[in-house]
């Protein structure tokens, strides 16, 4: 096996930078699926507990086989056809649902994030290699906390990722994030609540991250959701359920659908 430093002797501390975070999370909102954002706010606000969580990582006998054998996630999680042949139910069968669904693989993430990278150095040491499997396995969290991709949703997993992989980017987004949602609804419903379960579910189970992926995508979803110790997101579903009593589509609060619905097909072509 080839020793690889914690730290790449040519890394530097780019300092804590929150203006900056600002900068590119109101990019983020006014893109959702501009993901290079999420990158630059990770970055803009990351400290000392990432080192602490990836010594963590490669301490244990799971780190260290990655560290040996270096998979790459993204061709393993980007194989539909082999995870299609799990048994139904199993997480794998879960996550090619949820992946061909929302239009997402793996490698989008990847590219994304080499937008982000482009034009800096890599370091090909063990920061990278944590960061590069925290990002890869980001969509599997949706999976197994049972968070969608809506608005309230994307904050509470990130709510729920920052508790196993403390960093002050993940959380600036969560709850910047529940506040924009909650500006146009004030009271009404337990966005807040939502994301503060979030964090707590996270802080109760065992790191998604840290686990045999392979194995873990040929589990029943609702006993490896058992055995990490991720409980039912019941706030999170209460909000669901309330807007919808509300005729509030909770994936469309910002109305796109209804937009999209009310432009002349000759436009909508055009844009």
């Amino acid at each position: 096996m080839t020793t690889i430093p914690l730290s790449h002797p040519d890394r530097t501390d780019t300092g804590f930078r929150p203006l900056k975070a600002w900068h590119h999370f109101r990019k983020l909102i006014a893109d959702k699926e501009d993901t290079e954002q999420v990158f630059h706010i990770i970055e803009a606000l990351r400290d000392r507990r990432f080192e602490k969580a990836t010594q963590a990582f490669f301490a244990t006998p799971e780190g260290q086989k990655q560290l040996a054998e270096r998979p790459y996630l993204p061709a393993m999680l980007d194989n539909h056809d082999a995870l299609r042949k799990l048994p139904e139910g199993s997480v794998g069968r879960t996550y090619v649902d949820f992946m061909e669904r929302e239009g997402l693989t793996a490698q989008g993430l990847v590219d994304e994030f080499d937008k982000f990278r482009r034009g800096q150095p890599r370091y090909n040491d063990m920061l990278e290699l944590y960061g590069n499997r925290l990002r890869d396995t980001h969509d599997l969290f949706h999976i197994l906390t049972g968070y969608g991709r809506d608005a309230l949703g994307e904050q509470c997993v990130l709510a729920f990722s920052y508790s196993q992989n403390p960093s002050w980017g993940t959380l600036f987004i969560a709850w910047a994030g529940a506040r924009e949602i909650r500006k146009g609804f004030g009271n009404r419903y337990p966005i807040y609540a939502a994301v503060r379960e979030g964090q707590r579910i996270g802080r109760a189970a065992q790191p998604i991250a840290h686990q045999d992926i392979a194995a873990l995508l040929a589990e029943p979803l609702d006993v490896a959701r058992a055995r990490l110790g991720i409980a039912e997101p019941a706030t999170y579903k209460q909000v669901h359920a309330m807007m919808r009593a509300d005729g509030i589509d909770p994936y469309d609060l910002l109305g796109q659908k209804a937009a999209e619905a009310a432009t002349p097909p000759q436009l909508a072509k055009a844009a």
